[in-house]
């Protein structure tokens, strides 16, 4: 599969910039994967779907305000994120970034002094005198929520609750999970009522999330790692789910990932015990994937030459998506992470 096939194009004012007041009322396209038939629905709707006895699986993840501004000797701005923490043994705590522009040497956050650095094409940041759980408080006094570029305004405080999914817990991802931004606590309730099994798993989400694709064939792409935690007792469920043909739906590609890479060994093992699978995956999911867990997915609209779009393509045929995506455009859906939702079943 070459990088061209998952190009399309897309109409700028579809892509959403605010999000929905109630997070339940996006439209959903439901995709039926064995027929390519199509559906309009509401995301509330999605109870009709899920029957007693499925498992829908969520990612608990909770992004960080990772976006600082920091200020120059000189008096300008430099918009920093923050994008992982490194393991070091010194007494600095230091951050991979991403900044505009090359500069280098002392700038200050509020009366805070810090360093940015330079090595062989990566870029940090170090918090002298400073602890990590220090650093993290700070981010959350003084960082913003680190939007993805296609949104066109400034973060504000709101976004600190809406580019935020629900059940979100555990602090660790630079960009939101989105596909779990629609759920509501009643939705879930909802679903819970139904008989349905409402289970949590964390996966990180980094970078990756922001880098397109750039090489002509699929397979030549590097994904960067991500750290994901998965309850043992969940993978022994999720089989006996299975065999009892019954479906496990995931929310998201985050989700699928972090299952899937597990599931096909595609991830280092980082001390896990005999309650949690903790590890980082690299695992990169495009067509020709043999998928393990997912019978079921729940995504959203995604950009154009991106990773989490070869992840669709690999779980409903190509053309089945596409002609989804323009039937979605046609109708004048909501695209990306403040969007509409899909469901594939």
């Amino acid at each position: 599969m070459k990088i061209n096939d998952l190009n399309y194009t897309l109409p700028k004012e579809l892509i959403a910039q605010e999000p929905l007041k109630e997070r339940d009322k996006s439209r959903l396209l439901v995709l039926h994967k064995k027929t390519g038939e199509i559906e309009h629905k509401k995301f509330y709707e999605i109870v009709d779907y899920i029957n007693e006895g499925d498992i829908i699986v969520i990612n608990n993840t909770r992004v960080i305000p990772a976006k600082i501004i920091a200020k120059k000797p000189s008096g300008g701005k430099l918009e920093i994120l923050l994008i992982k923490e490194r393991d070091t043994s010194s007494q600095e705590v230091v951050w991979e970034i991403m900044t505009k522009g090359k500069y280098e040497g002392l700038v200050f956050i509020d009366d805070i002094e810090v360093e940015l650095r330079n090595n062989n094409g990566e870029r940090y940041i170090i918090f002298k005198n400073m602890k990590s759980q220090e650093v993290k408080a700070l981010l959350e006094k003084k960082g913003v929520m680190p939007l993805p570029p296609y949104i066109k305004r400034k973060p504000n405080e709101s976004d600190k609750l809406n580019y935020q999914t629900v059940y979100a817990k555990v602090n660790g991802s630079i960009a939101a999970p989105t596909a779990g931004l629609h759920f509501t606590d009643q939705l879930l309730q909802n679903l819970v009522n139904k008989g349905v099994k409402l289970r949590e798993i964390t996966l990180h989400v980094g970078i990756g999330t922001f880098k397109p694709i750039k090489v002509e064939r699929l397979q030549n792409h590097k994904m960067e790692s991500e750290y994901f935690e998965i309850n043992r007792n969940l993978i022994e469920e999720i089989y006996l789910t299975k065999k009892s043909n019954k479906k496990i739906f995931l929310v998201g590609t985050t989700t699928t990932r972090a299952l899937e890479g597990f599931a096909s060994g595609r991830y280092k093992d980082l001390g896990s015990d005999n309650q949690t699978i903790r590890g980082i995956t690299d695992i990169f999911i495009y067509p020709g994937f043999s998928f393990k867990i997912a019978d079921s997915l729940i995504t959203n609209f995604h950009s154009p030459m991106s990773t989490p779009l070869a992840l669709v393509y690999a779980f409903c045929e190509m053309e089945k998506v596409k002609n989804a995506y323009k039937e979605a455009i046609e109708k004048g859906y909501r695209f990306f992470s403040y969007g509409d939702a899909m469901l594939i079943i």
